[in-house]
């Protein structure tokens, strides 16, 4: 089904969740993600790209299959042995492979940027704290799907920290800084609301301190929809993927901006004006510390 995004006036498609972008909102794209890593460039965050897939067994070491199965999207093969009775043309709209035409899944499509990350580090014994940066198509399946707000694959660029608690606990707080001077300079109005993921197991003492110390914030705007987020994982991903610093279980942080997202509030915020958003964007300085 397609969707329209009140208000846009550049050629942005949705159709079931799937978006093409036209050339205002590509510029206006860049320019928004040419902030986020001006911030990661001054963090002193490398730039890192990770495959596109995730292998089953990987994903499995982090209860992503037991907290998140309802986002679940695999890439199976198409069973050869089914050949004959793959689509063909012409298909009906709405044409899906059953079970008996699939193979086993080995892989997953990410849901976010950094679960590649951490698993790259997987068995590291650091002597300093490290900070990256990546941007991935991710993939969730939804109830439902709305314009740029709620997509079926988006994109998300995120800003990572590992190290000792207090580090990277400090990373969280510069750049919640600094989303809202940025949110500021172009006139969006956006508030911080107390998440929490179930990065932990729901019985043991980690949700319990979740409980007591949330662990994630999101920047809301536009009536709810969260465009970026800071999150403290404490030591889960160190104890998962093995990485240790300084001799104890690695902590890490994440700063998460979904860039469709934020394309649809600047689009709304400037009445459907592409340029006059990029215009906003670009403005703001390059190198910004935070407040």
């Amino acid at each position: 089904m397609r969707t329209s995004d009140p208000g846009l006036r550049a050629p942005v498609d949705v159709t079931d969740g799937l978006v093409t972008l036209g050339p205002e909102a590509v510029r206006l794209r860049t320019a928004l993600d040419a902030v986020f890593t001006g911030w990661a460039a001054a963090a002193d965050a490398a730039e890192v790209l990770y495959p596109p897939l995730i292998p089953v067994a990987d994903l499995a070491r982090f209860d992503y299959f037991t907290n998140f199965p309802h986002l679940v999207l695999a890439a199976a093969p198409v069973n050869t042995d089914a050949a004959a009775d793959l689509p063909t043309h012409p298909a009906e709209p709405g044409t899906t492979l059953g079970g008996h035409q699939l193979a086993e899944a080995g892989l997953v499509l990410p849901s976010a940027a950094c679960y590649n990350a951490y698993l790259s580090l997987s068995g590291a014994r650091l002597d300093e704290p490290v900070r990256f940066t990546t941007i991935a198509q991710c993939f969730r399946r939804e109830t439902h799907y709305e314009g740029l707000r709620r997509l079926h694959g988006f994109t998300m660029r995120e800003i990572i920290a590992v190290g000792d608690a207090g580090t990277v606990k400090d990373h969280l707080t510069a750049h919640k800084a600094l989303i809202l001077d940025f949110a500021a300079h172009v006139g969006l109005d956006l508030t911080t609301e107390v998440a929490t993921d179930p990065f932990f197991d729901a019985n043991g003492s980690r949700a319990v301190m979740q409980r007591l110390f949330p662990t994630k914030e999101e920047f809301v705007a536009d009536g709810g929809l969260a465009i970026a987020s800071v999150n403290y994982h404490r030591n889960f991903f160190g104890d998962r993927a093995d990485i240790a610093y300084a001799g104890e279980q690695a902590h890490t942080s994440c700063v998460a901006f979904g860039i469709e997202r934020w394309l649809h509030v600047l689009a709304a915020r400037f009445d459907g004006d592409w340029d006059a958003a990029e215009e906003a964007v670009r403005s703001y300085p390059a190198g910004r510390q935070a407040p």
